[in-house]
């Protein structure tokens, strides 16, 4: 049974709920699953062996990229020292494309894994307003594919 681990930050409850219907999607597909918001770990887990990690944060700011505000401490951590070789990554956030950078918090995070080494195994998911089942489970399917 792979194993993986979901960690995300949510404000509006969006990104959780998207994390939530990625475990069960996952799980439902034999993965041992755990979801951790992003409040309760920390960089350490990096060093915990799972299969895939999926890590989501919405987008805010309107002139600048801005993560959700309890993932930018754990984002900041994911520097010197890690590395991710090896390491097989997914990654999802909430946004608005009403705003110049939409889901930029996703684009920087990917920036992030690729630096450390580590694996993007399919395109990101970036949700646009309120996450709808149908495209978080055929994204979710794609990440199972991939990995």
């Amino acid at each position: 049974m792979s194993k993986a681990i979901i960690i995300y930050g949510s404000t509006t409850g969006n990104t959780e709920y998207t994390s939530e219907t990625i475990e069960e999607y996952l799980s439902n597909a034999s993965f041992s699953v755990k979801t951790v918001n992003v409040s309760d770990t920390d960089v350490d887990v990096f060093q915990d062996t799972y299969d895939l990690y999926l890590l989501g944060c919405s987008t805010w700011g309107e002139d600048e990229i801005e993560l959700q505000e309890d993932f930018e401490p754990f984002f900041e951590d994911m520097n010197g020292g890690l590395s991710f070789e090896g390491k097989k990554f997914a990654v999802f956030g909430c946004g608005d494309s009403s705003y110049e950078y939409f889901c930029g918090a996703v684009d920087v995070i990917e920036e992030r894994v690729e630096k450390l080494g580590g694996n993007l195994v399919c395109d990101s998911l970036r949700i646009d307003g309120e996450p709808e089942e149908a495209e978080i489970n055929e994204w979710t399917q794609d990440v199972i594919n991939a990995a």
